[in-house]
């Protein structure tokens, strides 16, 4: 159960309305999706992070694929279960194969695996390793 409740698009002031509107315009969706309905209890907040998320996760260096398996892997390591739903969606539009993602999650198993053991034994970093 949601900690704040979420601000429907019937009820929404009218600077929540038009963040909803370019979500939905540029997602090119028709509803909008319960973490943005939570961030609408405050408005400044959620017109920030609406821009934030364009910024970052629009065209830039990287592939958006690759932008969406970032944040899948740092929502499995944070534990966020809506992220890592939304997200994993969001891969899989951009092309995210079944075989792709049993490699990707084999990936986060093993570099889980290695942190914690590193982490564990202290491992000193390589100096080549370091820049």
């Amino acid at each position: 159960m949601a900690t704040v409740p979420l601000i429907a698009e019937e009820a929404a002031p009218a600077e929540v309305k038009a963040v909803y509107d370019d979500i939905k315009s540029r997602r090119g969706v028709d509803r909008i999706n319960n973490f943005w309905k939570a961030l609408a209890n405050d408005p400044a907040n959620l017109a920030r992070f609406w821009e934030d998320m364009q910024r970052v996760m629009g065209k830039g260096a990287l592939d958006p694929l690759v932008k969406e398996l970032i944040y899948v892997a740092v929502s499995i390591t944070n534990n966020c279960e809506y992220c890592i739903h939304s997200h994993t969606a969001a891969a899989r539009q951009r092309g995210l194969t079944d075989e792709q993602y049993r490699e990707f999650l084999a990936v986060i198993g093993l570099a889980a695996r290695a942190n914690a053991l590193v982490t564990a034994m202290k491992v000193p970093v390589d100096q080549q390793y370091l820049v």
